[in-house]
């Protein structure tokens, strides 16, 4: 039980510390892993705990189309992105397709490997440009 309380507050910690790119960062990361958790669950047949990570899922994915800035081109972009994969995720949800949420994996994967190297880059205090 202290162990949980260490951890919560460990967590809760390098939430509370973290710069928005990281806290994007972390929201790849999440999406990925409940991707990964509804995937094994449409495996195993349990339907309930493929619903609530798919959800999961469709909340981030919502939270990304609610933060991006319209004043930048690449934000329509973005939320073109993010309409697919929440309208693949609601498909999954409906068919519990094992294929379609692969592929929405595959999707975050390259989106948050994509950002890692965003990050990456204007932490070595690389200019991007983008075209």
């Amino acid at each position: 039980m202290l162990q949980n309380k260490a951890y919560a507050a460990y967590a809760n910690n390098k939430i509370m510390t973290a710069s928005p790119a990281e806290l994007t960062l972390m929201l790849y990361d999440g999406a990925i892993k409940f991707c990964n958790i509804a995937i094994m669950a449409v495996e195993k047949e349990d339907i309930q705990q493929a619903h609530t990570n798919i959800r999961k899922v469709e909340r981030i994915i919502e939270e990304f189309q609610s933060t991006l800035d319209d004043k930048y081109p690449v934000s329509k972009d973005f939320n073109n992105v993010y309409t697919y994969l929440h309208r693949r995720l609601v498909e999954a949800n409906i068919k519990k397709d094992k294929e379609i949420l692969e592929e929405v994996l595959v999707h975050l994967r390259t989106m948050r490997d994509a950002w890692k190297e965003v990050m990456q880059a204007t932490c070595n205090g690389n200019k991007l440009h983008v075209s």
